[in-house]
């Protein structure tokens, strides 16, 4: 019996499930293409409208290159154009962690002990920067000498490279450090005028941004900046008198063994500061040995009871007042008085004296006497007209007003006081325009620590009469009276000396401040100097022994330097220089 198969049956079927088979796989392609597409859509539409600054940003940072022009700091010089702070190119030492990694840089540690060593730091400390592999730029050293770049090229470590920068570099180093100042490592102004003037002295470097393709070409200029220039600061200060009167100050305070010393020139005519100076100083090119106690510019931070170099305005008060004239005779006998349970005295009774003897004998009495006639308001008030307890002008950082104390109740025995530099307090640079109004025939300029063009125009706060009788005054001190050491062979000088305690907790101790502060040349005067040295050691701490042998060697070359005709042409007694002198007569206070 034969037996039927299956097949044709199985074959029919299988006709009968494939069309369908065919439709749904054909639908089902058609739905993904469809599905994929729309994908590619939106995420083209999401990328082009919604999120395209990510792309745009990767494709910039392939193609976008940008060239930057260098900008050096601006230049500080003097009112002769001497440079007194300059940028120089230097290279700096960096690396890429990456590249060295890559380039297996660390493998030979012969060469990374070898720049440790020109370096001078742990080759430990020195390999720890470039340990990590993600990371593309570090610092290694900055600002190295020219000698060690050379090295470092020579090394040839991998990942290792050498890019300029500029460093501040002061020529006349300390001579001129407080008043310049200093920057950071980065360029940026933080002490004196480098920090005042920061923004002047910092320009913008210029930028060209371009586009290049996978070439290298150059396929677009996206934008041109052009770099602008910093501006060159040109000072007031004369480099030759700021060296001449650093020289003279750090001698003194040497020989003197003194904490601290500071001297100032003023032009009387034009109010510019033509040298400023402090013994110790440092030496802003090299900060190895910088302490906090050498940055301090005292001529204008340091404020001191100024002791008789007060007198000639308490006379002028006096004269203001119109209590007294340039011809009156004060009694002084019997050297002393006693003002509310307190004692004001000379070292002997003088007895009756002229106004300018007041001064040339330094009579605590006389000026005492003076300014009890003219009372607080007529002392207070010339004080203020003369720059005590306010700014000079300059604006400088760290400046101070000293202290001019405002109050309603004077006691007689303050007042006294007042006139012989003690209850107050002022600044070098203050005492300084002080005396360069007097100077100026009364007139007042605010001082200025830049270069002026022209004599600007000032104020007249004290009558022309009354400064040109005080400035004789002060001559016959320097001829006459207690500061002999100030004289200058072939000009006339006029000036007074100071010495005053050291205030201290409960009273005054035993330390001094000696100072001088004069004019000079008398005939038509130009400069004005004090010279303030801070507790001298040993016998000598009188201003006329201390700082008036200062002030003379200083105030003779600048006025030579200054090219100034000699007013005194028949001095020809020889001065004997130095700083020796014998106290004076009496025990007088300066």
């Amino acid at each position: 019996m034969a037996i039927k198969s299956p097949r044709p049956s199985l074959n029919k079927r299988l006709k009968k499930i494939q069309p369908h088979l065919a439709h749904g796989r054909f639908y089902f392609a058609l739905g993904m293409l469809f599905l994929v597409f729309t994908s590619l859509v939106a995420r083209a539409a999401y990328i082009q409208v919604i999120e395209p600054e990510r792309l745009i940003f990767e494709g910039d940072r392939r193609s976008l290159r940008a060239d930057t022009t260098m900008v050096q700091r601006g230049t500080i010089v003097d009112r002769n154009g001497r440079e007194l702070a300059v940028s120089v190119p230097v290279q700096t030492v960096w690396a890429d962690p990456k590249q060295v990694h890559d380039g297996d840089g660390l493998a030979d540690r012969e060469r990374w002990l070898a720049l440790a060593e020109v370096f001078r730091v742990d080759v430990n400390d020195l390999i720890s920067k470039v340990e990590d592999p993600t990371r593309r730029f570090v610092y290694l050293e900055r600002k190295v000498t020219p000698g060690v770049a050379d090295f470092v090229q020579q090394l040839r470590i991998p990942g290792v490279h050498l890019k300029t920068e500029s460093r501040r570099f002061y020529p006349v180093g300390e001579i001129a450090a407080h008043v310049v100042g200093f920057t950071d490592i980065d360029g940026r102004g933080i002490e004196g005028l480098e920090a005042i003037y920061d923004q002047v002295l910092t320009g913008i470097p210029g930028e060209r941004v371009y586009r290049k393709d996978a070439q290298g070409r150059v396929v677009e200029e996206i934008r041109v900046t052009a770099a602008q220039e910093p501006q060159q600061l040109t000072l007031s200060i004369d480099q030759r008198l700021q060296s001449l009167a650093y020289s003279e100050l750090k001698k003194a305070v040497r020989y003197h063994q003194a904490t601290s010393g500071s001297a100032v020139i003023v032009d009387v005519k034009t109010g510019e500061v033509l040298a400023m100076v402090n013994s110790p100083s440092f030496n802003p090119n090299n900060r190895n040995d910088m302490q906090s106690h050498k940055l301090r510019n005292r001529a204008i931070t340091d404020s001191y009871e100024p002791g008789s170099t007060m007198k000639p305005l308490a006379v002028l008060a006096g004269l203001e007042a119109g209590v007294i004239r340039k011809d009156d005779i004060i009694d002084t006998h019997p050297g002393w008085m006693r003002l509310g349970g307190r004692r004001v005295s000379d070292p002997k009774n003088r007895g009756e004296l002229t106004v300018s003897e007041v001064l040339e004998n330094s009579s605590n009495m006389g000026s005492a006497r003076i300014a009890l006639e003219a009372g607080i308001d007529n002392m207070m008030s010339t004080y203020a007209a003369l720059g005590l307890g306010n700014d000079t002008g300059v604006a400088m950082l760290g400046e101070s007003f000293g202290i001019l104390q405002s109050r309603r109740r004077w006691s007689d025995f303050e007042i006294a006081t007042l006139s012989f530099g003690y209850g107050l307090s002022v600044t070098t640079l203050q005492l300084a325009q002080a005396y360069a109004i007097i100077g100026n025939g009364g007139v007042k300029r605010p001082l200025s620590i830049q270069r002026r063009e022209g004599i600007p125009e000032g104020e007249q706060v004290i009558s022309r009469e009354n400064a040109e009788a005080v400035l004789s005054m002060l001559e016959n001190v320097v001829m006459k009276g207690s500061a002999k050491e100030a004289r200058v062979r072939g000009y006339r000088v006029a000036g007074k000396t100071g010495t005053s305690r050291k205030a201290v907790a409960g009273g005054y101790g035993d330390e001094y401040v000696t100072l001088f502060a004069g004019i000079a040349p008398v005939s038509d005067p130009r400069i004005a100097v004090v010279v303030t040295v801070n507790e001298p050691s040993g016998d000598e701490y009188y201003g006329g022994d201390v700082s008036a042998p200062v002030f003379a060697e200083i105030v003779g070359d600048a006025l030579r330097i200054m090219n100034i005709a000699p007013d005194n042409l028949e001095d020809t007694q020889p001065r004997v220089a130095g700083f020796v002198g014998s106290a004076l007569p009496g025990g007088a206070d300066d």
